[in-house]
Order: C-alpha cells, then sequence, then structure tokens
C-alpha cells in the first residue's frame, strides 16, 4: 500500500486538481506537437521526426504514474495491486528509456549539422532515423524487460508498504526477503 503524503482531505483534493491540470497540460501540449508535425510537411526533416516520436513517448511517459497518483489523491484507501506495479515498473523505464534514447537521436542530428552541415543530407537520411528511432525502442527493451524479470522473482514478505506514489525498484529492493546488495 502507499503511505499517506498528508492527512489533510482538502490538501488532497488541491493537490489532486493540481496534477489533473498539469497531466492535462502536458497530454495536451504533447498531443498538438505530434498532430502539428505529423500534419505538416515537416516530418521529413530529421529534427521534427525526432521530436515528433519525443512528443508521442511522453504522452505515454506522463501517463503511466499519474493517473494513479490523481486517483490515489482522491481516494482514501491508497493502494496498488502487485500486477499493477509491475506494470509501472516496466512502462516507466521503457517510456523514460526511450525518451533517452531518442534524445540522444537528437543530439546525434546536431551533432551532424554543426560540424558537417555539407554532409547533413546524405548522413541523416529517412533510413538513418528510422534506424535510430528502431534502435531506441530495441535498445531499451531488453533494460526494461530484465529489470522487470529481476524484480518479479524476488520474494515479498511483511509489511507491503511503500513510501513513494509509484513503484519504483529502490522502495520495491526493501521490500524483499532476501538480502539485495
Amino acid at each position: 500500500m502507499l503511505l499517506n503524503l498528508l492527512s489533510w482531505d482538502f490538501l488532497w483534493t488541491r493537490k489532486s486538481g493540481f496534477f489533473f491540470f498539469c497531466y492535462l497540460a502536458i497530454w495536451l501540449w504533447n498531443l498538438i506537437v505530434v498532430i502539428s508535425i505529423t500534419c505538416s510537411q515537416l516530418i521529413t526533416q530529421p529534427m521534427y521526426f525526432f521530436l515528433n516520436y519525443l512528443a508521442l513517448s511522453d504522452l505515454f511517459y506522463t501517463s503511466t504514474v499519474t493517473p494513479k497518483l490523481m486517483t490515489d489523491l482522491l481516494m482514501e484507501k491508497k493502494a496498488i495491486s502487485y500486477k499493477n506495479c509491475m506494470i509501472q515498473l516496466f512502462t516507466t523505464h521503457f517510456f523514460g528509456g526511450i525518451e533517452v534514447f531518442i534524445l540522444t537521436g537528437m543530439a546525434y542530428d546536431h551533432f551532424v549539422v554543426i560540424c558537417k552541415p555539407l554532409h547533413y543530407a546524405i548522413i541523416m537520411n529517412r533510413q538513418r532515423c528510422h534506424s535510430i528511432l528502431i534502435v531506441s525502442c530495441a535498445g531499451i527493451l531488453p533494460h526494461s524487460l530484465g529489470l522487470f524479470l529481476l524484480e518479479i522473482v524476488l520474494p515479498f514478505c511483511g509489511p507491503n508498504e511503500i513510501d513513494h506514489y509509484f513503484c519504483d525498484v529502490y522502495p520495491l529492493l526493501k521490500l524483499a526477503c532476501t538480502d539485495t546488495h
């Protein structure tokens, strides 16, 4: 179960409204970015190609924790099931990792623009952009899956309470019955 951060109900409602507003703003902004880039000719340029997929992965990344956080702020019983915790752990690391890889691809794109401007069109062609995107997804999958598999085999005992608002590796390791060091 998730432990209470504060005990005053009126603050929970305000916090839930604040998080909902922030979540909605992030979601709408990323959706506007995805739609505007997809519907224009900018999608053919590598910088906007990566920005489009970065905004799309950010849509999914913010949806891994925030809805559960908002419902926990409004509900009296603040708990998360083991299954949902594992799903949240996997998706958080997967989409967060994709964002890191896409940002690395964008850094490479900017490096080529600055350091090799005359060769830019040849180096950063459509095939290279798609390859970077595929490597972003395929590169983070072993990390997320490996982390998920390591966490799922741990034996848990005692009070299954996490002093966090979402499932993460270190709080789960503290709940494990075995020595994880």
